[in-house]
């Protein structure tokens, strides 16, 4: 018994030992570290830093972050979360609303992870907020040169950023790729993706985060560029590849085999190279990790006539295309011409989602695709062949498609004479995102039109910049000329959801104008969608019954998103009127700062309150001489009207229409022209490209059209 006494006291005397050796290393080794505070340096370096393929990939199946453009690489804006449903989202309420400080177009896509939302304003002014409270946790303004605005073809906006490893990616509009630490905001490094300043590029898409490579694109095919997309390394910037869409000056090697295969559908005696040939690539890119596929939509043709372009006809490889690329090359793998030989700005950047159909039977890995031509495609992702297109929405270009995946074109499409293309080049279906729910098997994307009639502009050549030319005077090259007589089909907007085993509508809501906000799909059987007149609505997924509508007073144009923080599931949209149609058409009376709106059941916080246009009295009083109407009118078409629209008759965008400015303002229309007080909001300078007497001219097409609708007494 004592020995076992003994050993008792023994074993104690060493628990105790080796508890108070245990207290002391606590004690050396200081407190346990309590977790850094939601929103603070720490806690967004951490959760930002695990942002990485494998994140993302499970974050789909879960919701409760949206971390990259579309949510998940098949770019299918659908979320899993279900506690905002179709039986509750009646009593959705704002919770806090946050002010971009922008006056331009706002078409980003918010980022969240965990409770950290990244945004973009217009400018590609990035903002990172607080989700939990709705407050600045810190802004970088890239400092674009606010002068070279009118480089861009449709507003100076950004439709998102890039979110990898501890850094936020943001393309700039002056066409650089900024790498910010996430925490901070405090640029890491930054690369010029634009190769010839000579020409203008814009970047105004998301950048896409891919095996550890950034991915962009840019703009331009308006002006006369060359497109190609672009990779470099997350971590360092160095870049690791890059494909062109079209191929470059015969006379010159090309890049490789998929340029010598394009060029054959080219007729050199067109001189492609010289305007560029367009293609490209400014919003749309998807990814399958499984067949290790990127897909990238490309754009219009530069100029938009084909004749002018490719004389002797030709697809013109690689433009209005998907294309298929190797993620770890950039090289070319099989592309899918939606629109052979494009002729009316019929780009293809438009989202492309990604999904597994079952048809005749079969299961089939397929992307989905409604483009601006006005067909809904299904596309066979791992090889490119043609499934089938059905026309979306009203379509005279072409009756539809062939077996071979070819359209079968119109006889009056390609006129040289004024023709109403429809859709025209605003699109059937613009950039607004699209959604797919794979529960009810159908998309979701606004459908529109907006009438435009073209005729061949005989007299065009690179750069000729001729009175009358569209917008010639600030560098547009489209070989079109627009509007010389009245268009006949009529505008409108609408919500559909598509079905694509059927290819049929499955249903519709109206909206009261084109140019309206793209969609978000939830697992609550909703759709989320902002309108034009400034409405952000929840409708039923299955049927298309409005559940629930929000007054944000401007009109929406970007897509929402929703996630989960603390349990608590959140619906966010962006905010801000703009876009090409938005320069010099609106839906509201309303104009407000950007904004980001976040909703949650609810939510009590009242929504603000937008001040009203500020459209003036129709001028009055400005003399001119009406002989100079005429040719005032070809020097505004070519000058003005894509951004003030047409004085006294459109009634202004985010840019003012010059029919209802101060009279004084156009008296004194040589003092804005010139060097004027708008060159840091992003007007030209016409200095050298205008003379007095041209500006004398202006001022008698504004004066003169106003008082030409002007109501008669």
């Amino acid at each position: 018994m004592t020995g076992h006494r003994e050993m008792r006291r023994s074993g104690q005397r060493a628990m105790q030992f080796a508890g108070s050796t245990l207290l002391a290393c606590a004690l050396l080794a200081g407190p346990a570290r309590a977790e850094p505070a939601k929103g603070s340096r720490e806690h967004i370096a951490a959760v930002t830093a695990r942002v990485d393929a494998p994140a993302i990939r499970a974050n789909a199946a879960r919701g409760n972050d949206w971390p990259a453009y579309g949510l998940d690489y098949a770019e299918t804006r659908h979320s899993p979360l279900t506690a905002i449903n179709a039986g509750n989202v009646n009593t959705l309420g704002l919770v806090w609303s946050y002010n971009l400080e922008s006056t331009r177009g706002v078409e980003a896509t918010p980022l969240v992870v965990d409770g950290i939302m990244y945004v973009t304003a217009s400018w590609s002014v990035v903002h990172a907020v607080d989700v939990r409270s709705g407050k600045r946790l810190w802004s970088y303004d890239p400092k674009v040169p606010r002068e070279i605005g009118f480089k861009g073809c449709c507003d100076v906006v950004n439709r998102g950023v890039a979110l990898y490893k501890g850094k936020v990616f943001v393309g700039t509009f002056d066409g650089r790729l900024v790498a910010l630490d996430a925490a901070t905001g405090k640029p890491v490094w930054e690369k010029d993706t634009i190769e010839d300043r000579s020409h203008s590029y814009t970047v105004t898409g998301a950048p896409r985060v891919i095996k550890g490579k950034v991915i962009i694109g840019n703009g331009g095919a308006e002006y006369g560029v060359r497109g190609y997309i672009t990779a470099y390394d997350a971590e360092s910037g160095e870049q690791k590849w890059r494909w062109y869409t079209v191929p470059g000056d015969p006379a010159k090697p090309f890049e490789d085999a998929s340029m010598a295969k394009a060029a054959k559908t080219w007729d050199p005696a067109g001189k492609w190279w010289v305007n560029g040939g367009g293609g490209t690539v400014w919003n749309s890119m998807a990814y399958d990790p499984e067949l290790n596929l990127m897909y990238v939509g490309t754009g219009n043709g530069s100029p938009w006539n084909h004749r002018k372009r490719s004389p002797g006809g030709g697809d013109n490889l690689y433009l209005a295309s998907v294309v298929a690329l190797d993620p770890d090359t950039g090289k070319y793998v099989w592309h899918y011409q939606e629109t052979p030989g494009d002729n009316w700005d019929y780009t293809s950047v438009q989202d492309i989602i990604l999904t597994d159909l079952t048809l005749d039977g079969k299961k089939r890995k397929v992307l989905l695709h409604a483009p601006k031509n006005g067909f809904f495609f299904v596309i066979d992702r791992t090889n490119g062949k043609f499934i089938s297109a059905k026309p979306f929405t009203e379509v005279n270009w072409a009756t539809g498609y062939d077996k071979k995946g070819r359209p079968i074109e119109t006889p009056e499409a390609r006129s040289r004479e004024a023709f109403d293309s429809v859709p025209g080049p605003f699109g059937g279906h613009n950039w607004h995102a699209m959604s797919f729910n794979p529960k009810t098997g159908l998309a979701y994307f606004p459908v529109q039109n907006v009438p435009i009639n073209l005729a061949e502009d005989k007299a065009w050549t690179h750069n000729g910049n001729q009175p009358g030319q569209p917008q010639s005077g600030t560098g547009w090259n489209t070989g079109m000329l627009i509007n010389t007589q009245p268009p006949k089909s009529k505008a409108f907007g609408r919500l559909i959801a598509w079905d694509p085993v059927k290819q049929k509508e499955a249903w519709r809501q109206e909206y009261t104008s084109p140019w309206n906000g793209g969609t978000l799909s939830t697992a609550g059987n909703l759709v989320f969608a902002g309108s034009a007149d400034g409405r952000f609505a929840a409708y039923r997924a299955d049927t298309g019954e409005k559940l629930w509508e929000a007054p944000i007073g401007t009109g929406i144009i970007a897509p929402p998103v929703t996630y989960q923080v603390d349990g608590r599931q959140y619906v966010s949209i962006a905010v801000g009127w703009g876009g090409v149609f938005g320069l010099m058409q609106r839906a509201t009376d309303k104009q407000d700062n950007g904004r980001v709106y976040t909703f949650a059941l609810g939510g009590t916080t009242p929504l603000p309150q937008p001040p009203a246009y500020a459209l003036g009295e129709l001028i009055s009083g400005v003399k001119y001489d009406p002989a100079h109407i005429p040719e005032g009118t070809r020097l505004y078409v070519s000058h003005c009207v894509f951004c003030h629209g047409v004085p006294g008759v459109d009634k202004g965008g985010n840019i003012p229409n010059l029919g209802y400015v101060p009279s004084r303002d156009i008296e004194n229309l040589s003092d804005f022209v010139f060097n004027g007080p708008f060159l840091k909001k992003g007007m030209p300078d016409f200095t050298g490209k205008l003379s007095l007497d041209d500006v004398d001219k202006i001022k008698a097409f504004i004066q003169g059209t106003a008082d030409a609708v002007r109501p008669k007494k």
